[in-house]
């Protein structure tokens, strides 16, 4: 039976098939020969996943042609299958049936089904914006350096890649050459940061100003209605985890890479500032890198790690358990210590259904990153564990980071990270609800017995 999960899934897998196709093409390649299929397969999945992950220079291997088309993978992905499909159905003025909802439901995690058309627009335009924002001030950075018709190319490809969080870049060391500007840092981190934040969080945004500038100047009672206006839980803890973790990034980076004067040594205090700032924010699912990563030592590797496998928020381009999964899991340590047995954040008490599916993400996510590792580790054992775990924890948040290791190894290591591209963009949930099949509801109820834990 098709389910939604499956519908989802499926959806996704022939997008990348048919990217794969177009990418094997000789046109899609700067010299005209046909593309191997590991390379083709592996770029297509990393595209739609917006990963960012590479074997290959997309600046020097792929032609215009075959920079297209991984341009348009990242846009589908960015979207997701359903928000793409609706956009079509819209656009040919079908019907937007029962079950599509439901899918647009599932797909974006929304509580209802009510306004789902609407919602799809309202991302799209928010989308675009957004993209032609960014690469209108991308393209007057970039024309200091090109002709106008490559500086804009250039802007328009980096800044839907900076948008959908994909990391993919037409320059053959990211945005190293650029690590010091701080036009290009502010305009790609800003677009990092709103497009993995969530759109419901824009929205709400959006909503919260509306009001007040409506009122802007009218009686105080209404200046005092529209304050009294409130913003939900998932955008106040989306917004002050978001903070929370840019900042602890910026900082930790700064003293575990930026101070090491073999490496940072010619840069002044602001410019590392800079570069702890830059890699804090790609490292919450971007892929872009203004520093050779490979050159990091284990400290600032783990710290990537651990902002990697955390990741974005739900509803925005981003990958891993999402903020809010994090909190979730906090709020759970702190009640456990406090001896409480209900949840709260912000004077709110979290639902059971919540809890557990949050502790069901970090879960299935942890394991996939450990199955994963391991299979790599095997299948390349002269690798450094550290540098493996960082490109399978890369690859699940659907990062795109790399320490320099994804071209060398194995076909068999290869398959295996377009597997957990594959796993971490559709969500480990959604693609358990796929395999399994739809949750069977069952009136049995067993006894309650204690179990010893800690």
């Amino acid at each position: 039976m098709l389910t939604v999960p499956r519908t989802i899934c499926l959806g996704f897998l022939a997008v990348i098939t048919v990217g794969t196709l177009l990418l094997c093409l000789p046109w899609s390649t700067s010299n005209g020969h046909w593309n191997p299929l590991v390379i083709a397969l592996f770029t297509a999945t990393s595209a739609v996943c917006v990963t960012g992950h590479i074997i290959v220079d997309t600046a020097t291997h792929f032609s215009p042609f075959g920079q297209l088309v991984i341009l348009l993978l990242i846009q589908v992905g960015g979207l997701g299958y359903m928000t793409a499909t609706t956009f079509l159905i819209i656009l040919l003025g079908r019907k937007f049936n029962l079950r599509q909802k439901i899918a647009v439901q599932q797909a974006l995690d929304r509580r209802g089904i009510q306004g789902a058309r609407q919602l799809v627009r309202s991302i799209l335009g928010l989308t675009f914006l957004f993209e032609l924002t960014g690469a209108f001030l991308l393209w007057l950075i970039f024309r200091q350096d090109f002709s106008d018709p490559r500086a804009l190319w250039l802007a328009v490809f980096h800044s839907i890649s900076a948008w959908n969080n994909a990391g993919f870049s037409l320059f053959s060391d990211s945005l190293m050459s650029y690590q010091t500007s701080v036009p290009l840092n502010l305009v790609i981190s800003l677009l990092i940061i709103f497009g993995g934040i969530g759109y419901e969080v824009i929205f709400e945004f959006y909503l919260w100003l509306r009001e007040h500038l409506r009122h802007w100047g009218k009686p105080a009672y209404l200046i005092r209605k529209a304050s009294q206006m409130t913003f939900s839980l998932n955008f106040k803890i989306v917004t002050s985890t978001t903070a929370i973790l840019l900042i602890l990034g910026t900082v930790m980076l700064f003293l575990t890479e930026m101070r090491a004067p073999e490496r940072f040594g010619l840069y002044s205090f602001d410019q590392k500032l800079l570069l702890a700032w830059f890699q804090s924010v790609t490292a919450r699912t971007a892929g872009f890198n203004t520093v050779n990563i490979g050159e990091f030592n284990n400290g600032g590797l783990f710290i990537m790690i651990a902002l990697m496998f955390i990741g974005g928020s739900p509803g925005g381009t981003a990958g891993g358990i999402k903020t809010t999964t994090l909190r979730i899991l906090a709020g759970i340590t702190k009640s456990a210590l406090q001896g409480k047995e209900v949840v709260l954040l912000y004077r709110r008490q979290v639902p059971p259904s919540l809890i557990m599916k949050a502790v069901a993400v970090a879960f299935g996510s942890m394991f996939t990153v450990l199955v994963s590792t391991t299979l790599i580790a095997i299948a390349d054992p002269e690798e450094n564990f550290i540098n493996i775990l960082f490109e399978t924890v890369s690859a699940f948040a659907t990062v795109g980071l790399s320490t320099g290791i994804t071209s060398g190894l194995t076909v068999f290591s290869k398959l295996v990270l377009i597997v957990t591209m594959y796993a971490g963009r559709v969500g480990i949930l959604l693609l358990m609800a796929a395999i399994i099949g739809d949750p069977q509801p069952s009136n049995v109820q067993y006894p309650e017995e204690n179990l010893l834990v800690g």
